[in-house]
């Protein structure tokens, strides 16, 4: 196109193909189609030529071995780079096209598997000095343990003491907070939460979501479906800067199997590996199997993960019997809830045998009405004072004063949580997660739904914290 935006031509069209980029003479094109990375004369006939990787009559070279991002060229459009997490990669198109070369014996026919490590290594960011918090009523999370007139002494970023107030010296020089009347408990942890962390490359500095989460307890993330190019950086820069954030996990981009140019293909357990070892380069600890069709792709899935140290995190879609074989093939959880419930003992027995942890969602569910309306319809959710001042102004009043009414038996997140309370009772572990739809607030109606299922009040906490740092801990 000109300067002016007109005279648009278009050379290349692809279904799944994204992020053309022409060498800078406009004789070669690389691309990325479905997280792998590709090059190819670029033809300029004056009409569209379809690129598709597919067409066997079109020269395209498959480059990366796992994935490609960030791909540019060399200035003298001789050869091309593309990254994965802190790896650069490169291939010379001398290396790969026989008429670039007079010396065949120099080609490359495989894909380029080891990069040049061009990563750093950052200071974590620590607060400075000690605090001392006496006279609150301490929720320890050891069983039912509860202190009442407690202190807690925080040294930097650690918690050195936990207890009553008449059994610790207090060190000289220790600011000390007087939170009589106050509750403290460990930090929640958001098992299943979708965060916002901007987007092309441009993140926040300051996070409005964020901010209501540490204000309403919850101090640790886990996001199963986000953008990788995003979440990770955005990760490390509140580990690294200071940035006032929650700690943060993500699976990144989800494995998902439905037609798509971000569809990850897995027809072997080459290919699952293949997708796993391009996650854990960029940050992952866990994944997401979402919509993968066939039940030997999620199992050549559960495999990879398991060589490599990795969680996997899946959800059936609202698809009963595909779940069912989730809890037998070895996932880490299942994300959202079962769509049948109650569930009866063989059932109740499979599921915790197979020691699979279950995140139902509670505000998001599968077959029946969400709890989040329910928190709309029984509570005046614009007057939490708190959590207007962490969201725009009409932001909560949009979603919670004109607001769906049904009768309270239409709800199905009752029947879903005594579902989850007999299998908690049966030794599965049980965890909360708030699916991003209110900030800071949905957490702690993830937990009063775990109550109004059954759970003690002790127990619906443990969903909240320990449970999930265990789930994370057994992997």
């Amino acid at each position: 196109m000109n300067i002016f935006g007109g005279d648009r031509r278009v050379h290349l069209t692809s279904d799944n193909a994204t992020g053309f980029v022409p060498s800078p003479d406009e004789e070669f094109v690389a691309w990325i189609e479905r997280f792998n990375a590709y090059i190819s004369p670029l033809p300029m006939t004056g009409k569209p030529i379809d690129v598709s990787t597919s067409l066997a009559d079109f020269p395209a070279k498959r480059i990366s071995r796992d994935v490609g991002s960030y791909m540019h060229w060399a200035p003298d459009s001789r050869r091309v780079y593309w990254s994965l997490g802190p790896d650069l990669y490169k291939r010379d198109v001398s290396a790969t096209f026989a008429f670039e070369t007079m010396d065949t014996t120099t080609l490359v026919k495989d894909p380029e598997s080891k990069g040049m490590p061009i990563g750093f290594k950052a200071i974590a960011d620590r607060p400075t000095g000690r605090i001392a918090l006496t006279g609150a009523t301490v929720i320890t999370m050891n069983g039912t343990e509860v202190i009442p007139g407690a202190t807690v002494v925080i040294d930097r970023n650690r918690i050195t003491y936990v207890g009553p107030t008449a059994s610790v010296t207090i060190p000289a020089g220790t600011k000390t907070i007087d939170v009589a009347g106050k509750f403290i408990m460990p930090g929640l942890v958001d098992a299943h939460a979708h965060i916002g962390t901007g987007s092309q490359g441009i993140a926040p500095r300051v996070n409005s979501g964020f901010l209501a989460s540490l204000a309403f307890g919850t101090t640790t993330i886990h996001d199963p479906s986000n953008e990788t190019s995003m979440v990770f950086s955005t990760s490390e820069t509140a580990r690294a800067t200071g940035m006032i954030a929650p700690r943060i996990f993500s699976i990144g981009t989800i494995l998902y199997g439905a037609e798509g140019n971000f569809k990850a293909i897995t027809t072997s357990f080459v290919d699952a590996l293949a997708h796993l070892r391009r996650m854990k380069a960029v940050g992952a600890f866990s994944v997401k199997s979402y919509n993968q069709p066939r039940r030997d792709a999620r199992q050549q899935i559960v495999e990879a993960a398991r060589q490599l140290q990795m969680e996997v995190v899946p959800e059936g879609g609202s698809t009963f019997s595909v779940n069912k074989t989730m809890f037998l093939d070895g996932h880490t959880t299942l994300e959202h809830n079962i769509p049948v419930a109650p569930l009866y003992e063989d059932l109740l027995k499979l599921i915790s045998s197979s020691k699979t942890a279950y995140t139902p969602t509670f505000v998001v569910l599968y077959a029946g009405m969400s709890g989040e309306n329910y928190w709309y319809q029984n509570t005046n959710v614009w007057e939490n004072e708190k959590l207007q001042y962490f969201n725009a102004p009409g932001q909560i009043d949009a979603r919670s004063r004109r607001r769906t009414m049904a009768s309270d038996d239409d709800y199905f997140f009752v029947t879903v949580s005594k579902t989850a309370k007999a299998l908690n009772d049966r030794g599965t572990l049980v965890n909360t997660g708030a699916h991003g739809q209110l900030d800071g607030m949905a957490e702690h109606w993830e937990t009063w739904m775990m109550q109004m299922g059954g759970h003690e009040q002790s127990r619906s906490a443990a969903c909240c914290n320990d449970q999930r740092c265990e789930v994370t801990r057994a992997r």
